[in-house]
């Protein structure tokens, strides 16, 4: 079918964006991706319809024929039809406020989730009418071609992250870095959590692993919690979109403050949180059941996060951790000692090294922490406990423009079967130079329990990186950066404090 061109998509994007005017990106992401979602289910609503009426039988208006097969019960006001022939009436915008209300009543799961002010003075109804004759030559919903919508809300859901930058990053997770975790800790059956999960991109990619993987879906339970009222909303629609059941919460809450699952014990977690945010009233936590390891400092909730997703792993649980950088060798307010206790309690499965520019919102290289319940005994992987595997894996990734860096599938393949090979009792797992070493946890203590790969992978010839003097610049550039981060950090919380005796600078 034609809409499974390549750059079908972006063609897409094109056309939409020049409809945006003077919309800052971030109002505009909710205009376009909730009329993507009301068309959406209108086709779908509208297939079923029409092999109904060919049937016959007169069910064409019968609830519990839809609703049987999980498809959303449209209203005849809130179809596509109606909204696609008043899209030049002025009163549009509350036509679609009408028809977002109508389907929230009529389906309970999407209660409170439908973005409901397309009636609003600020937007223009002009360029309204414009976008919905574009999204109305698109069939978003078709037997062959089942993940059509989810294409789509995908490129745009990384469009608008990157159009929005630093803001973007709230809500998505670039898509080879999330790739890159559901790859190696391949969540295939059990309880799967992410407790902040943005617009649900770890959930997707999960079942996208399951599905090439001929699994089913009904294995995976998902579990999720988010902040951003937005974004929380963003999420069950591209949840619902794909026909997945989460649970995500009744409603968008502070993880720390508010655990919607407080009994939870997940088999994996997969997670990006906010990189080194200072006011997540860590202070007012300070006798946390979660602290077992040690109470994380008021001022970063990096090790917070850490132990908040260790509290919640099944008793063979693992975890995969976005962190920046800055997390595997900090000392300072306790962040070194909760580190050191993680490591000696033989949690810390393996450490992964990214390159920079990875993410819309920060050009600072990150890391990924793999966190195992049972390092001893785990299925056919075993044989591990008491060692790390480092992989140092900054040189990899390509500029797919200024900004951006994207791992592409054979780098990531490169990273995950090394991290197979390594916990598979019967792999082949072998040190390479400069990319990736097994190490003993007493060598871990010798280095006063930092966990930088590269402190322990070795350096590799020059020649034999092929990395171009610009992009060893660039990568040095990114760190240095991070590290003027934490130093400002450090410089503010030392004026903090002196500020608090009577001193001020």
């Amino acid at each position: 079918m034609a809409t499974a061109n390549i750059g079908f998509e972006e063609t897409l994007w094109k056309a939409a964006d020049k409809l945006r005017g003077s919309m800052d990106s971030g109002e505009y992401k909710h205009v376009v991706l909730g009329l993507l979602f009301l068309k959406y289910i209108s086709d779908k609503f509208e297939t079923k319809y029409n092999e109904l009426l060919e049937e016959g039988d007169g069910f064409e208006e019968d609830r519990d024929e839809y609703t049987y097969e999980n498809i959303f019960w449209v209203p005849k006001n809130a179809r596509w039809g109606f909204i696609k022939d008043n899209a030049k009436d002025l009163k549009i915008g509350q036509y679609i406020d009408d028809a977002m209300i109508e389907i929230e009543k009529e389906n309970p799961s999407l209660k409170g989730v439908l973005d409901k002010r397309y009636a609003r003075p600020e937007l223009d109804k002009r360029r309204l009418g414009e976008l919905i004759d574009l999204i109305s030559t698109i069939k978003l919903h078709d037997k062959s071609e089942k993940d059509l919508l989810g294409r789509v809300y995908e490129y745009f859901l990384g469009k608008f992250a990157s159009a929005e930058g630093k803001g973007g990053g709230e809500f998505y997770t670039p898509t080879s870095v999330v790739k890159t975790l559901v790859e190696m800790i391949e969540p295939y059956k059990g309880r799967i959590y992410d407790p902040c999960c943005g617009s649900g991109g770890m959930f997707v990619q999960s079942e996208k692993f399951v599905e090439e993987r001929q699994g089913e879906i009904s294995d995976l339970s998902i579990y999720g919690q988010e902040l951003n009222s937005t974004t929380w909303k963003l999420c069950k629609m591209n949840l619902a979109i794909r026909g997945l059941e989460g649970n995500i919460g009744g409603h968008h809450a502070d993880t720390f403050h508010d655990d919607q699952h407080r009994t939870l014990k997940a088999d994996y977690i997969l997670a990006n949180p906010p990189f080194n945010i200072s006011d997540w009233g860590g202070d007012q936590l300070t006798d946390d059941v979660r602290w077992k390891f040690g109470t994380p400092p008021a001022g970063n909730a990096n090790y917070a996060w850490l132990q908040h997703m260790v509290y919640h792993l099944a008793p063979n649980g693992t975890a995969g951790i976005v962190l920046a950088n800055g997390s595997l060798s900090s000392n300072t307010s306790n962040e070194g000692e909760i580190r050191k206790n993680l490591i000696e309690a033989d949690l810390v499965d393996a450490i992964v090294s990214l390159p920079g520019n990875l993410f819309y919102s920060t050009p600072i290289p990150v890391s990924l922490w793999i966190l195992s319940r049972n390092k001893k005994e785990h299925g056919q992987f075993c044989g591990r406990e008491n060692e790390i595997l480092f992989i140092d894996a900054r040189d990899l990734g390509t500029m797919v423009d200024r900004r951006h860096r994207e791992l592409s599938e054979e780098e990531i393949n490169k990273i995950a079967h090394t991290y197979h090979n390594w916990r598979n009792v019967e792999g082949s797992y072998e040190d390479v130079q400069s990319f990736c070493k097994s190490v003993k946890v007493d060598e871990v203590r010798e280095n006063g329990y930092v966990l930088t790969p590269g402190r322990f992978v070795g350096i590799g010839r020059v020649k034999e990186e092929g990395v171009s003097y610009n992009e060893k610049l660039e990568q040095l550039t990114n760190e240095l950066g991070e590290l003027f981060i934490d130093s400002q950090n450090l410089q503010e919380k030392v004026r903090k404090n002196l500020g608090g005796i009577g001193y001020e600078f």
